[in-house]
């Protein structure tokens, strides 16, 4: 099915630029025509309204999302109310990621037996009760994988070493991308390679880790070719190499990835985890080689950069500060401390500054929402928590609920198919497509597939894909019909997707819709085009304009400008292609 939506040579980024060009010089042109000062004051404010929405709000793939997530534990916890209610708490916080580990050991205690040891009953229960919970309450989950059983190595020293034969752990991916098939759609390779005990008691090895990731990568993309795979973050640290190369037992982060895409890692994830923590430094700290703080994280994106990586997202896999009591001595602090204020003032701040600054930054998980027991008070470690063991929320969690639970809805531009301001249903289908903006699109064939779309501005338009075998969408606005769609035999407007050609492009829904907030509704028709030879719908963008098309007594002068602006963009453009 997803061979027929492959876009023919589609450049979103490329064709916005060249409209924002052509938006600018009209105006400059437009400008010069004193004498015609009408024109010049009401065009030119036209003009600039379009260009507001002439550029993607978000061109990294994977950033257009909601960034509020955080690490759970909760196949630690036996107790299913616990789980439950942890859940429901992160919900009503606003957290829509889960990142949570599924353990390989549990999962496939002996080779190819996916049962719990001594029973006939699937060791995947646990684990389907566990995501089957976060989607129940809209939180999608990042599944990190690792902890091999013991029959993939011969020296089970360490829990956390990988297995001998790298080929066992392609075959746990295969099996659990496969398993999870349209419930989970991210996972991560490994956890923090870069250090002890993480990679065993051996060297860390960066082409190990990358021999790794590429099993693992091919072997996801076998069983679902839609799955999204993020690299394991690594842990930040100036490192302490060991004065023989082949003992070290960690090694930089920075020199680390650097070592990773040299030995050609770039082709084997679709996003790049990392850890951030503040330690004892706020988020504008600025980035430092020498130091660790939140913003070194902009010096793993200079290595991405600099190796041609530019169109991937940077998630954050463990984000946050810690809040011990002052009372710890200084050697127990790894993370350094703030206080409980600063811990909450920090984090909302972290990533709202991210958010805006950062074109790369995608989902930020808090480290962490609530453990079960494993670290006690004279730990640091317990000193993250946003809720205490017994759910009493500490201050960071109001500070993220302040900004997390309240999702606005999408303002003047251009908005991917994740963002979210987009509520898909179950029988939506994000297919991955190399040559659309985001990387990505929606697609649905099932009648009464439903997504909706939550805008502010009084017109919209989508990106759709036009096709032999495209059906029609049934449009409300506001939960009534969209003024100017036809309407079907019931008396329901509707958008045409058939096609005797296969392309995508952008069609007008709502031309005059107020300036306030709306929803606007999609769900797959019943009946399509009696030409189409299928129902088959395919959504990439949704684009909220400021005003619809502009309409001037002297719309023959206004329009002969813009073509002389678009005659004057175009000399201009190809005289820099023969340069």
């Amino acid at each position: 099915m997803a061979e027929c939506f492959a876009p023919t040579e589609r450049e979103f980024s490329l064709r916005r630029r060249r409209l924002l060009a052509i938006a600018a010089l009209s105006v400059v042109l437009l400008g010069a025509l004193a004498d015609l000062g009408w024109i010049a004051h009401g065009y030119r404010q036209a003009v600039l309204s379009a260009a507001l929405v002439s550029a993607p709000a978000r061109e990294v793939n994977n950033t257009d999302v909601h960034a509020y997530g955080a690490n759970f534990f909760l196949a630690r916890e036996v107790e299913l109310w616990k789980r439950e209610k942890t859940v429901q708490m992160a919900a009503a916080a606003g957290i829509r990621w889960a990142k949570q580990q599924f353990s390989w050991e549990e999962i496939e205690p002996r080779k190819g037996d996916f049962r719990i040891p001594g029973t006939v009953e699937s060791s995947w229960g646990k684990y389907d009760q566990i995501v089957d919970l976060f989607r129940q309450y809209g939180i999608e989950v990042i599944a990190r994988l690792d902890r091999p059983p013991d029959w993939t190595r011969q020296d089970n020293t360490l829990k956390e070493r990988p297995p001998d034969n790298l080929s066992n752990y392609g075959n746990f991916v295969y099996e659990f991308v496969s398993h999870f098939k349209g419930r989970v759609h991210y996972i991560q390779i490994w956890n923090e390679p870069n250090i002890y005990p993480e990679w065993g008691e051996r060297p860390v090895d960066p082409a190990g880790y990358v021999e790794m990731l590429k099993i693992a990568y091919l072997r996801a993309k076998e069983a679902d070719p839609n799955i999204i795979v993020l690299s394991a973050p690594l842990a930040i640290t100036l490192g302490e190499p060991h004065p023989e190369p082949d003992k070290w037992r960690s090694m930089n982060d920075l020199q680390f990835l650097e070592e990773m895409y040299k030995a050609g890692a770039k082709d084997y994830f679709d996003i790049l985890s990392a850890n951030a923590f503040g330690m004892d430094l706020p988020p504008d700290d600025l980035p430092d080689a020498s130091k660790l703080n939140f913003q070194r994280v902009i010096l793993q994106r200079q290595i991405m950069e600099r190796y041609g990586d530019k169109q991937k997202a940077v998630w954050f896999n463990e984000y946050g500060w810690n809040a011990a009591p002052a009372s710890f001595a200084q050697e127990a602090l790894t993370w350094g401390r703030v206080d409980e204020e600063a811990q909450a003032q920090y984090t909302a701040q972290g990533i709202e500054d991210a958010r805006k600054k950062w074109p790369w930054a995608g989902v930020f998980c808090i480290w962490y929402f609530r453990q079960v027991g494993q670290y006690l008070p004279d730990q640091a470690e317990f000193y993250f928590r946003m809720v205490d063991l017994d759910f009493t929320a500490r201050r960071v969690y109001y500070a993220v609920k302040e900004n997390a639970a309240v999702i606005a809805p999408a303002s003047p531009g251009f908005h991917e198919e994740t963002s979210p301001a987009v509520k898909a249903g179950e029988d939506w289908t994000r297919i991955l497509a190399t040559g659309l903006s985001g990387g990505s699109y929606l697609v649905a064939s099932q009648a009464g597939a439903s997504l909706t779309f939550a805008f502010k501005g009084p017109a919209v338009s989508l990106e759709v894909h036009k096709a032999s075998l495209a059906g029609r969408l049934i449009a409300t606005l506001d939960g009534r019909n969209v003024p100017g769609l036809p309407t079907d035999e019931q008396g329901r407007t509707y958008l045409d997707l058939y096609s005797s050609n296969d392309f995508w492009t952008e069609i007008p829904v709502a031309r005059s819709a107020g300036s306030g907030m709306h929803t606007l509704q999609l769900v797959v028709a019943d009946r399509s085009n009696p030409a189409s030879t299928g129902s088959i719908c395919g959504i990439d963008t949704f684009i909220v304009r400021i005003s619809p098309a502009p309409s001037f007594p002297y719309l023959p002068a206004a329009a002969s400008a813009l073509v002389a602006a678009a005659s004057a963009f175009g000399l201009a453009w190809s005289w820099k292609k023969r340069r």
